[in-house]
């Protein structure tokens, strides 16, 4: 979606100091007195040791009575058409991740298989007092919480270590858009938004109960193999020092040559050195948006304009999918549309397609429009498409399929399967304000899209050089292909 104005507010309220977790981070799943047995965090959002405010909280609770810590994790067979592309990152973060736990004295358990059965299994084994996890918006991961809650005897936490504001504290309801809830998040940012503590050593685990050693290499090979369809990537390198690298590293998003320049040229797919490339490490909590930031504030003094917009849409936009997703249960599909867009695309419904394409030729960008088959192209091969692509990418999708549902239903497979940050409140939100109108208001009616908001090839001349991106997409195809020759 568009990125709003630079905000004043937003980077006023930043306060840059140590405190301790925020109470209202966290909210009761299961209510109930904590004992006095360990503590365990079911982590499955937020992947890091730092920077995590729900390993945070379960080292705060466990210092309470002296008690142990351990991380559990599960491991799905499969995850809304998730790949190798997918399951490899983040298999590669884990592996990284268990070690540097352990040198915490805070053992990390990998479960595979159903989360309703093995993590209220563990909790028994281990006499557990207390469950933590973190908060996360999508409908599955809600499930599961809620089905483990109720399997389980004792008290079950949720933390919002995601969001800077956590979602319940920044509205009670869905907002209508990013100008209803951009001045609340606001309001809360000097509350929420601070330095992070360090997680101290804890106590040792029980002897009795340690975790079984991960094959790591053999587990990754085999989750590879079986997502072989939709390939690794190799710009993304997964973990916590690649996700610190990505942000502040020498040629790190936050660095001069790219922030001096991301104001101007972020709407440019010709430009990679304008847009952070931070999605993956976002979308799998290997990097708190938070930390981003956190460290991004630091440089308003000399990058205002390229400052303001990124706070905007690290924070605000965000957000307001985590609240989109978290208020709406039918995120992803139409009926969540407002009565303008709904009735708006009804009485378009019979209009004339002059082209309607299968998902498997859209999958494999065979279309008669050149720059939607470069971005289609870009995200099967890079795993990441351009922002400003992927609008048109998805507008284009409900102009040429039979009818609203199929365009939406065609647009969340393609992006779920192919993008590595796929899968996501913003992925969601993304396609719906595209295809159906939502955070967006009524434009100009039109064959086909009514008064959804229009996009065409034209439009996109105007704005980037058009030829240059197709031949760098067309380079970046070639280069793989004679990457799987050799």
């Amino acid at each position: 979606m568009p990125p709003g104005e630079p905000s004043e507010a937003l980077a006023a309220g930043l306060a840059l100091y140590s405190a301790d977790l925020n109470p209202k981070r966290v909210r009761e799943l299961k209510g109930g007195k904590i004992g006095t047995g360990p503590i365990i965090y079911w982590m499955s959002r937020d992947q890091r040791v730092n920077d995590n405010w729900a390993l945070l909280y379960a080292c705060e609770q466990a210092a309470k009575t002296g008690a142990p810590v351990a991380i559990g994790f599960n491991l799905v067979p499969e995850y809304l058409n998730a790949g190798a592309r997918q399951f490899g990152f983040m298999l590669r973060g884990l592996k990284e991740l268990a070690p540097r736990t352990a040198a915490l004295n805070i053992p990390f358990f990998l479960f595979r298989g159903d989360p309703t059965a093995t993590v209220p299994a563990f909790v028994r084994d281990a006499h557990a007092a207390l469950l933590v996890t973190d908060y996360a918006a999508l409908r599955l991961g809600r499930q599961w919480r809620t089905e483990v809650a109720d399997a389980i005897s004792i008290p079950f936490h949720e933390v919002d270590a995601h969001n800077v504001v956590p979602v319940w504290e920044a509205s009670p309801k869905r907002e209508y858009g990013a100008r209803t809830i951009r001045t609340k998040i606001h309001k809360h940012l000097p509350e929420f938004l601070r330095e992070f503590p360090k997680v101290p050593k804890q106590v040792p685990w029980p002897s009795e109960l340690q975790p079984p050693a991960v094959d790591w290499d053999a587990l990754i090979a085999e989750v590879v193999a079986a997502g072989a369809e939709v390939p690794e990537v190799d710009w993304a390198k997964p973990g916590e020092d690649a996700a610190a690298e990505a942000l502040t590293g020498p040629r790190g998003f936050l660095s001069k040559p790219r922030m001096s320049i991301f104001s101007a040229k972020r709407n440019d797919p010709n430009n990679a050195e304008a847009v952070s490339h931070l999605s993956p490490y976002l979308h799998f909590g290997v990097l708190a948006p938070q930390r981003a930031a956190l460290e991004a504030a630091k440089l308003r003094s000399k990058y205002k304009d390229g400052v303001d917009g990124f706070l905007e849409e690290l924070i605000v936009r965000r957000e307001l999918s985590d609240n989109f997703c978290n208020y709406e249960p039918n995120y992803d599909n139409l009926r969540a549309c407002s009565d303008w867009a709904i009735d708006s695309l009804n009485k378009h419904r019979g209009d004339k397609r002059e082209f309607i394409y299968t998902l498997e030729e859209l999958e494999k960008g065979k279309t008669h429009d050149e720059l939607w088959n470069a971005a289609q192209l870009e995200m099967v091969e890079r795993g990441k498409m351009h922002g400003f692509m992927r609008m048109y990418w998805a507008k284009k999708i409900l102009e040429w399929t039979e009818s609203p549902e199929q365009a939406l239903e065609f647009a969340i497979y393609l992006n779920d399967k192919w993008e590595i940050d796929g899968r996501d409140p913003n992925g969601y939100v993304g396609c719906m304000w595209s295809i159906g109108g939502i955070h967006d208001q009524g434009w100009a009616e039109r064959p086909i899209f009514g008064k959804i908001r229009y996009m065409n090839y034209n439009g996109c001349k105007r704005k980037f050089d058009v030829a240059g991106y197709i031949k760098l997409i067309s380079a970046v195809v070639a280069k793989n292909k004679a990457k799987l020759r050799s």
